[in-house]
């Protein structure tokens, strides 16, 4: 990925999954997440629902923080 650009979103939550400390197993038992679920999404072959998204939020602790990027400038 090139600086400056900014990452997906779930490259986001799969790092976070991974500094977490938690094993897959871990997260699924604390968020109610379906292990093979949480495996397909970690693997990138299915997205997860928002009631999956906020429980893994919570689970993780994590902090979303929101912004716009400016807009591109025209050549």
């Amino acid at each position: 990925m090139s600086k400056g650009r900014t990452k997906k979103l779930t490259d986001q939550l799969r790092r976070a999954i991974d500094e977490s400390g938690l094993s897959r197993y871990q997260i699924s038992k604390e968020s109610g997440i379906d292990e093979s679920a949480l495996a397909k999404f970690y693997n990138g072959r299915r997205g997860l629902s928002m009631h999956a998204l906020n429980a893994l939020g919570e689970c993780l602790e994590l902090e979303i923080i929101m912004r716009r990027r400016p807009p591109k400038k025209e050549r």
